[in-house]
């Protein structure tokens, strides 16, 4: 199976399943004398682990970490950083009834068809579960861009009809955390958990979406043909399981304006060039102009429902299928903290990347 490494300088490599014995990433790039923030990694995976709340799935993770190499006297040492996290709490006795059977929506079908065997326990490989690799790396990756000033916070904008209007510029970043659904317009927030709760007793789904921003993103990250900023960006967001979608600056309501409109003029201020406006989402020709960096990515309701489908085995015969384990109502809310990972991730690779560029 190929796909399961990500980056170029700041490379990742992932590896486990969802009811394997545990997960885990490697990291290959990562600079020597970076000082690594065990307690800073451990909240980022437990701002992502399931059974955080009642509008998530209840499996009951730790999701705790061992760093096995790369480290030493908490500090990198410019060796591949290797991290483990031991699964708990599977239950794979829960998916014995789709042993043959194709689930709507989900990666059975293809990965049979692929490989010619599959891992039906969770989903095995395809399972969301896998980003927690990816949360502990963009977590080393965070710790590398602050040394930069760079700084990236998500969080939930639109939980199915329900959708919160307001600018990033306009809200309290900093009331993310303060609820289950990390919404920071704490009003909002209370109408998204109550309709994900009532969705979850109808044994339903939905989607939503997250938006992201990033400050303090230095110029001339990216590159002009290919490996733009904002396709890696693209890429690794729509790597994210349910990711259904991904926009920038003024994204696909930028269509309804006029070039007048839309140009962001320049202008010096105290020395440093910035743009009145910022529709170009902080990138311009595929490099980072030192603006704010924004975008969104739309996932889909989780595709296990409990409501009985129509589907086929792996004969071609009609076979009903109903939801069992456990699964996220709406991937949304756990999703925050694996958006950030991956800008993070994308981010640090570009920076390595950049240190050649000019003399």
């Amino acid at each position: 199976m190929l796909g399961n490494s990500f980056g170029h300088a700041f490379k990742i490599t992932t590896f486990g399943e969802s009811h394997g014995k545990a997960l885990g990433v490697i990291i290959d790039g990562c600079p020597a004398g970076l000082t690594i923030d065990l307690e800073f990694i451990q909240k980022e995976l437990t701002r992502r682990r399931p059974g955080q709340s009642k509008i998530v799935t209840q499996r009951k993770e730790k999701d705790e970490f061992e760093i096995l190499s790369g480290v030493f006297e908490g500090q990198s040492t410019g060796t591949p950083i290797s991290m483990i996290i031991w699964n708990e709490d599977a239950r794979s006795k829960d998916y014995s009834h789709i042993l043959d059977k194709f689930r709507p929506s989900h990666a059975d079908f293809t990965y049979q068809n692929k490989y010619g065997i599959r891992d039906y326990r969770g989903g095995g490989r395809s399972s969301a579960r896998e980003t927690a690799a990816r949360v502990a790396a963009g977590a080393i990756a965070k710790q590398l861009l602050a040394h930069k000033g760079v700084q990236i916070t998500a969080y939930v904008s639109q939980v199915g009809h329900l959708k919160m209007e307001t600018s990033y510029q306009d809200l309290d970043l900093t009331k993310v955390e303060s609820t289950a659904i990390r919404c920071p317009d704490l009003d909002m927030a209370e109408k998204m958990i109550d309709h994900i709760a009532q969705i979850k007793k109808e044994g339903d789904t939905i989607g939503g979406v997250v938006e992201a921003v990033v400050q303090g993103c230095p110029v001339g990250l990216g590159e002009p043909v290919f490996h733009k900023l904002h396709a890696d960006l693209a890429g690794a967001m729509l790597g994210i399981n349910a990711a259904k979608g991904f926009e920038y600056g003024s994204g696909f309501n930028g269509v309804e304006m006029r070039g007048s409109e839309h140009n962001d003029v320049f202008f010096n201020e105290d020395g440093q060039i910035k743009t009145k406006t910022n529709y170009s989402g902080g990138i311009q020709g595929g490099i980072s102009n030192g603006m704010d960096i924004y975008f969104r990515v739309a996932f889909k309701p989780v595709a296990t429902i409990i409501p009985a489908q129509n589907s086929v085995d792996k004969s071609g015969k009609a076979v009903e299928i109903t939801g069992r384990g456990r699964h996220d109502p709406c991937v949304v809310p756990r999703a925050v903290p694996i958006v950030e990972a991956m800008a993070a991730l994308v981010l640090a690779d570009h920076l390595l990347m950049n240190r050649g560029a000019k003399l």
